[in-house]
């Protein structure tokens, strides 16, 4: 199995994936520099930067998944991990990868979907939030879900906090779930 990973921030998921030593990360894709980066250049996984330069409303989000897409198919992959991928692809990734890509979610979907998760957690006064990790789909937070994990929700937490404590957990369920597909336990499909 080859996986290739997508990510825009700081890289955390991905170094915990690596920190496994039994995922076979084939390579990382990144839509600008950050520090997944250097986390895949230390652990000498091929890097491909696919900058998105428009974040404007003029941004051309079909034209930009075709290049995503174009740059994946270079490396025969067989399972996409979205890993803090910052741009929302549209539907050629889904036409090309459908049933292979999965992404990580700081809250317990179907519940708080979208970019600010945690903050709506907090927001709606809930007890316990945590992590999905789920089938990518067209539709954002949407898909199949294929684990989760609970975090309670502190009467201290501020956003910061709570989202760092769901990190923490989504750095270890997220490779376990990797790994578990990669050992072929558990089937990803729509």
């Amino acid at each position: 199995m080859r996986i290739g990973v997508l990510a825009s921030g700081s890289g955390t998921i991905l170094a915990a994936m690596l920190e496994r030593g039994d995922l076979p990360i084939a390579m990382l894709l990144v839509d600008r520099e950050c520090g997944a980066v250097e986390v895949a250049r230390r652990n000498n996984v091929a890097v491909e930067i696919v900058q998105r330069d428009d974040f404007g409303t003029s941004f051309d989000r079909v034209a930009y998944t075709h290049r995503v897409v174009d740059v994946l198919d270079r490396h025969e992959l067989d399972l996409i991990a979205m890993a803090g991928f910052g741009t929302i692809l549209e539907k050629p990734i889904h036409d090309a990868y459908a049933g292979r890509m999965i992404n990580t979610h700081p809250a317990l979907l179907p519940s708080f979907k979208g970019w600010h998760s945690v903050r709506d957690a907090l927001a709606f006064g809930v007890k316990v939030t945590g992590c999905t990790v789920h089938v990518v789909t067209l539709e954002v937070d949407d898909g199949p879900i294929l684990a989760q994990e609970a975090v309670p929700v502190l009467q201290t937490d501020t956003e910061d906090s709570l989202h760092e404590r769901i990190k923490a957990v989504e750095r270890q369920l997220y490779p376990e779930v990797i790994a578990r597909i990669a050992r072929g336990e558990l089937e990803v499909k729509l």
